[in-house]
């Protein structure tokens, strides 16, 4: 895909959205938001205006025993009803608000509810480590349940992760508005290469690489005491204390394997002279990203920049970015991050409320998903 095509790309999808607003008063659907909390709903106001409605009204609130309360104020009978919900730092709260409400409308005979959750919570605890559980199935069996019939989403974690519904999920891509970013905002882009901080998202950084026509560079290795140390099951099973006994057979005898022992951090790939532009799909805790940073650093690179589709930045991220040798962080707005701006003048916004808003246009009228996900592939 050439890079004018995003541009086209997004012009389209204002010029349908524009279009459509002709006709909204008779639509048949509503816009509601399902946070409690200011800074949660820019993203709807956002993609309301977009869509030329009016956000519902509703009122989302926590009771003094910190429960949840919701009420809605108009009728929702026989309608299309899509509820907005952004994540802030209190996830179980953010979740059972966007549970609460969407019994409500059930409750209130809505004809469909769709979720429009930008960033979707849990999605990390999709696979099975040690004697947990697979925390996100056990969510998308809740939503489902709550009477949610359709999820928007964007950028998961794991693709696989559509498969725990039981009804239609459209896991959408930041990437057009990335690339064009870095198409426009970064001075000299020509001379970057793009890095994979692991070789996990190896595919996604070289998707990247080709659509920008740029090189790629991917780090291997692990500092010390990573989250992988904890997960992969090199200490279990536990030894066996004295006293008890095997349920095995006493003559069966398992091949000993190997501990995993993974090498300091490197960089397969030339990064010196270059920009370095490391992407992936979350930045929450931003010890790796800090480590990586000083690695390219040393390799010769005379920039740094992260792209990240959800800027959790959670914990003490914007004052570790201050005082890293990155340069700009850049994120989308599917997680409410103002708050970290103000502490970092680092961290950068690309606003993805345009593709949003046309999600909800095209499911609304029945019309083609397609178009969203033209020339988008299996690693984007």
């Amino acid at each position: 895909m050439q890079p004018h095509c995003y541009k086209v790309y997004i012009s389209y999808a204002r010029s349908n959205i524009v279009h459509s607003t002709m006709n909204i008063s008779k639509s048949g659907y509503r816009v509601f938001s399902a946070n409690s909390t200011t800074a949660c709903t820019e993203l709807a106001k956002k993609i309301t205006e977009r869509l030329g409605v009016d956000l519902g009204k509703s009122v989302v609130y926590q009771e003094s025993n910190r429960e949840t309360r919701v009420d809605v104020k108009e009728s929702v009978r026989g309608q299309d009803i899509f509820i907005i919900q952004t994540i802030p730092r209190d996830v179980n709260t953010a979740i059972m608000e966007l549970l609460v409400m969407a019994y409500a409308l059930k409750t209130n005979c809505a004809k469909n509810i769709i979720g429009v959750i930008p960033y979707f919570p849990y999605s990390k605890q999709c696979k099975m480590r040690k004697r947990g559980s697979i925390v996100c199935k056990l969510l998308a069996s809740m939503l489902a349940k709550a009477g949610l019939t359709h999820i928007i989403t964007m950028d998961l974690h794991q693709k696989e992760i559509q498969g725990f519904f039981s009804f239609p999920v459209d896991n959408l891509r930041a990437s057009p508005f990335l690339l064009q970013y870095i198409q426009e905002e970064i001075p000299d882009y020509r001379n970057a290469i793009i890095v994979a901080k692991s070789p996990s998202a190896a595919k996604r950084a070289q998707s990247y690489a080709e659509r920008l026509r740029l090189g790629l560079a991917v780090m291997h290795g692990e500092a010390q005491c990573s989250e992988s140390d904890m997960a992969d099951g090199r200490h279990s099973p536990p030894p066996m204390s004295s006293g008890r006994t095997t349920s095995g057979h006493p003559g069966l005898e398992l091949p000993l394997m190997m501990a995993k022992e993974k090498p300091p951090i490197t960089v397969v790939g030339d990064v010196g002279g270059r920009i370095a532009i490391i992407v992936d799909d979350i930045i929450d805790d931003v010890e790796d990203f800090v480590a990586a940073a000083e690695i390219l650093k040393e390799r010769g690179a005379y920039k740094i920049y992260i792209m990240a589709t959800h800027g959790l930045l959670s914990a003490e991220a914007p004052r570790l970015i201050e005082e890293s040798a990155i340069d700009e962080v850049v994120v989308t707005n599917t997680v409410p991050h103002e708050v970290q701006k103000l502490q970092c003048p680092k961290i950068k916004t690309v606003d993805v409320s345009m593709i949003l808003a046309e999600a909800i246009r095209r499911i609304h009228n029945g019309e083609s998903m397609a178009y969203l996900f033209r020339n988008i592939t299996v690693d984007d």
